[in-house]
Order: structure tokens, then sequence, then C-alpha cells
């Protein structure tokens, strides 16, 4: 079974690369997905936040407030590492578990923080980037999703540097001015050498 870490900045396409993946025959484990499920009422990490940020920060419904606490981590380094405390050993106990359920089949590790994380170089055999340059990563995301530039920027400054997420990659696919059978084709060759290298 190979292990694949697949990040990138917002806006970069990752998703789209995650879902052909998918498509070729990979098992995918999305750490947003699992993140919004442990924040959701009932969910694994609600108990532990309402404990360390008080219940203002849970909705009506028992779901986080994503909004109050978004404000929050933004203008606060230590609420945001307060906040990593309590779901990447969650996050992580559960990606193990959805990686240990696909058996033999390659599983894609959706990780948009992994350069920032630093574990996942330990955890995963090749590390794919999906770069892009912060004009094409705002123009998606506004198209997409309605936000206002700066909004896409202010997430832009806090991730990693696309320089520091290039120096940890084993491969990078440049998703500026491809068609979408061009990024096709390049995630096919990738996943045809690393799944031919496990074999």
């Amino acid at each position: 079974m190979r292990r694949i870490g697949l990040t990138g900045g917002i806006g970069s396409g990752k998703s789209t690369v995650a879902r052909m993946l998918v498509g070729l025959g990979a098992t995918l484990v999305d750490t947003d997905a699992i993140a919004r499920a442990m924040t959701l009422p009932g969910g694994g990490a609600m108990p532990g936040i309402s404990a360390e940020f008080g219940s203002h920060m849970v909705a009506a419904d028992g779901s986080l407030d994503r909004a109050r606490m978004r404000e929050l981590v933004f203008a606060d380094v230590q609420a945001k590492r307060r906040l990593e405390a309590i779901l990447h050993p969650l996050i992580g106990q559960e990606c193990e578990r959805q990686a240990a359920a696909a058996g033999e089949e390659a599983v894609i590790f959706d990780v948009p923080l992994l350069v920032e994380s630093q574990r996942w170089r330990k955890i995963v055999d090749y590390v794919l980037v999906v770069d892009a340059s912060e004009t094409h990563q705002v123009q998606r995301v506004v198209e997409r999703s309605g936000w206002a530039p700066e909004a896409v920027r202010a997430v832009i400054a806090q991730q990693a540097s696309r320089p520091m997420r290039r120096a940890a990659a084993d491969a990078v696919i440049c998703n500026e001015n491809l068609t979408l059978a061009q990024l096709e084709d390049e995630v096919r060759g990738l996943w045809q050498q690393w799944t031919a290298s496990a074999a």
C-alpha cells in the first residue's frame, strides 16, 4: 500500500486532484472533512472545544460556531494552537482508522496544512503539492466561493509559503494554465509511476 500526502494552498486545485486520484483507484482520507465532522453536533471535538474556549463558541445546534472561531484564531496565534491541540490528535486517530480500512489500496491523505504540521512527512511515502500563483488562487476562490479577495489573501498569508511547500514535495503539479484533461494526464502519470514502484 502506498501512502501519498496531498497538499496545496487554498484555490490551488488540490480537491480536483484528489477526485482524480480517487477515480484512479485511491482511497481518500480528507482531513478537512474529518475536522468538520469532529465539530458537528455531537462531534468528538466539541466537549474539548467547549471546555477550552467556553460555551459561546458553541452554536445553538451544538456545533462549532465557525465564524466566531475563525475570527479568534486569525487574531490570536495562541488560540489557534489551543484549537489544534484539541483537533489534531482526534484527526490523526480517525485518519489511521480510515487508512487501515482501505486495506491494500493506495491512500491519499488530503492535508491542507501538511507542510506546517511536519508530522506527515514521517507518515507518507510521497508528498504531492498542487501549486498555483497567488493571483490564480485568489481568482479561483472568489469565483468559486464569492469571498472578498482580501479574505482569500488573509488565508494564504496563514498558510505555508509556496517555496516551503515546493521544498517539501516529491512531486509538484503547477496548476495554472492547464486544462482539466492536461491536469488529469499529469495526475495519471504520477499515479502510474508511484503505484508501479509499489508493485
